[in-house]
């Protein structure tokens, strides 16, 4: 097992308002899609009031090829992954040279060498830290990089691990599309980094930990859908990726979700009601409300997941982890449980159960 000892956020500079990129939308398309007004309803109703992006809005607005685009990701993608490490190491005062891997989490670029080896020609991290890079994972890769990093943990207790999640979403919009799904996407989709180191149980960093309970990962479940590869996901086209939305998740939610989940808490002898701490990944409004309706919440329990696509929007794997860094800014009580979940494409969902725990 392993504990989360810090997390370090960030975002591009440029922050627009719910109702500008609903202006930008419709001066776009309205001349090709004269019909575009019936669409437009999903920025009011997905409940965003900003987003930041990895470009000025003008720059969307211009034909980019997606070479160009990946450039940009590429660029960006070192300069704010560099920053939110610095920001989680800065928390406790952690060196580079502590840090045994890293887990590079992404779905909206490609880069070989990978980003985290890039930005180790930056930073001073020594030479041989493990790289893992994870590919393809969408939204559900902030979860799984720290079920994964707990793994790595178990295997070596001592060890330091930090999970990069580094997602750009908007350089994958498409100004030509006037698909449903693009348009849903763009009213929904976002940009963020964010790192979160994790330590082993014998880590000597947890003797640096300024708060005596920190949240320990007890467990972790991935749960794979068969033959639902239509359900999210990219078409790969010559300009670039295009995303892939069913109407059906809400449903999927509402069936599938709660089965697993307490399938797996049950593991653990425990159930729903246990839970103090619902870390979930806000996909959308609509998500957020299946979510609610599938495990019979109050609405006061995703408050955190609600406040985070409120400020930021969909930043697909990075999102989760801006959801945990807002209750690590609080007080918790020791022993009081947390589950941290996703899902994305496969279609899957990963869960980690968390609990608060004195170092």
């Amino acid at each position: 097992m392993s504990y989360i000892l810090s997390i370090g956020a960030t975002n591009p500079p440029y922050s627009y308002s719910q109702t500008k990129t609903k202006q930008f939308v419709h001066e776009l398309f309205h001349s090709k899609y004269p019909k575009i007004e019936r669409l437009l309803s999903v920025f009011e109703n997905a409940q965003i009031h900003e987003r930041y992006f990895s470009a000025p809005i003008e720059w969307f607005q211009q034909d980019h090829s997606f070479a160009e685009k990946n450039a940009r990701y590429v660029e960006l993608a070192i300069e704010l992954g560099s920053a939110a490490i610095q920001k989680a190491l800065n928390v406790h005062s952690i060196r580079y040279e502590d840090i045994d891997g890293i887990y590079f989490i992404s779905t909206t670029g490609i880069s070989t060498p990978s980003i985290e080896a890039k930005i180790m020609n930056r930073l001073p991290f020594h030479k041989h830290v493990k790289r893992i890079p994870i590919w393809g994972l969408g939204c559900a890769g902030g979860a799984a990089g720290l079920a994964r990093a707990n793994e790595y943990c178990k295997a070596y207790p001592d060890a330091n691990v930090l999970v990069l999640c580094v997602e750009l979403c908007s350089l994958t919009f498409q100004k030509e599309d006037i698909s449903k799904s693009n348009i849903i996407g763009t009213s929904l989709f976002a940009d963020g980094v964010a790192a979160c180191l994790v330590c082993g149980e014998q880590s000597k960093l947890l003797e640096r930990a300024k708060q005596n309970v920190l949240p320990k990962i007890i467990d972790h479940q991935s749960t794979f859908m068969p033959d639902s590869e239509d359900v999210m996901g990219w078409n790969v086209k010559d300009t670039g990726l295009h995303v892939i939305f069913s109407k059906d998740i809400p449903t999927i939610i509402k069936n599938w979700l709660k089965p697993n989940m307490e399938s797996f808490l049950q593991e653990h002898r425990l159930s729903i009601q246990d839970i103090t701490h619902w870390i979930a990944h806000p996909g959308g409004k609509k998500v957020l409300d299946a979510y609610l309706e599938a495990l019979e919440l109050p609405n006061e329990k995703l408050r955190h997941s609600a406040h985070i696509l409120k400020h930021f929007g969909n930043m697909s794997s990075v999102t989760v982890l801006f959801v945990l860094n807002e209750i690590l800014k609080r007080t918790v009580n020791e022993n009081e449980y947390g589950l941290l979940f996703a899902l994305g494409p496969g279609f899957s969902s990963e869960c980690v159960l968390l609990r608060w725990m004195a170092v």
